[in-house]
């Protein structure tokens, strides 16, 4: 495993949440159920022998999946601690590789055309809402696209405009606030941890497209939490585990449904790289 590191002049917010990142929701009843509906996605995009650039790897869940199937990732993350707890996952996990490598680097996403420069990748990922953490999409998009082979494949998992489930959860308890933050233009102020806040950003599916163009054409859009709740109702998801699993199962079967794929608590875009 090679590891860069370009050493930040400030702490990133995501260090005070790597410790505890995989337990919150990686580990838990919705982590898990979300999680496996990006899977099977990543599985039909990537296959065994490519080389895939992953931009906010975090704790190097989805890279050591894919390098258990023979897809080799070069993760990066602008977290020095992000990527200090991915690396000891990766050097726990490397045996069950099959003959695929993965790299770590830490790095911010706006400079992605500087981290391997020459270097073509065969498709890139983006999982659960690194890209909401970015301003600049538009700068970001050019300079992955510079990354990319022709037609390669591009996975993006971020917080959408409308969830559902959040404006219906907060409602109910009388906050029309967090009902409807994500309708926010200019992004919310999110907190972290306790002295730890970022800015985060709610793009429409409509605006990713524009932003992704020209240099990409969008190919694909599925929800991910549509019926399976946010993370942030997890007690109540470990009280009705039945009712979790069924919302589950309904979300493999709806998730792609034209006026439903938009309203999920993450969503799914396959993008594909344009031109040469």
């Amino acid at each position: 495993m090679a590891c860069l590191s370009e050493r930040a002049p400030a702490r990133n917010p995501f260090d005070a949440i790597a410790g505890s990142y995989d337990r919150t929701f990686t580990d838990s009843p919705i982590g898990r159920a979300q999680r496996s509906a990006v899977w099977p996605e990543l599985l039909a995009a990537f296959r065994p022998g490519s080389e895939v650039v992953e931009i906010g790897c975090g704790t190097g869940v989805d890279a050591c999946f894919l390098a258990e199937r023979g897809v080799s990732v070069f993760g990066f993350d602008r977290s020095e601690e992000m990527i200090r707890v991915a690396g000891a996952r990766i050097d726990h996990r490397r045996r069950y590789f099959r003959d695929a490598s993965v790299e770590l680097a830490t790095w911010p996403a706006e400079r992605i055309a500087e981290l391997a420069p020459g270097r073509l990748f065969d498709g890139a990922l983006s999982n659960f809402g690194a890209l909401n953490c970015l301003a600049g999409l538009r700068q970001f998009a050019g300079q992955l696209a510079r990354c990319l082979k022709p037609r390669a494949p591009a996975l993006v998992c971020l917080m959408g405009r409308l969830c559902v489930w959040e404006v219906v959860w907060f409602l109910m308890r009388g906050q029309p606030r967090p009902a409807f933050r994500r309708f926010s233009r200019n992004g919310v102020m999110a907190r972290l941890a306790p002295d730890e806040f970022l800015r985060v950003h709610y793009p429409g599916v409509g605006e990713l497209e524009r932003e992704f163009s020209p240099g990409f054409r969008l190919r694909d859009v599925k929800a991910v939490g549509l019926a399976v709740p946010p993370s942030y109702t997890d007690a109540c998801a470990r009280k009705f585990p039945r009712l979790l699993k069924l919302a589950a199962r309904a979300d493999s079967r709806i998730a792609r449904y034209p006026l439903l794929r938009t309203l999920g608590d993450h969503i799914l875009l396959r993008f594909e790289r344009v031109g040469a």
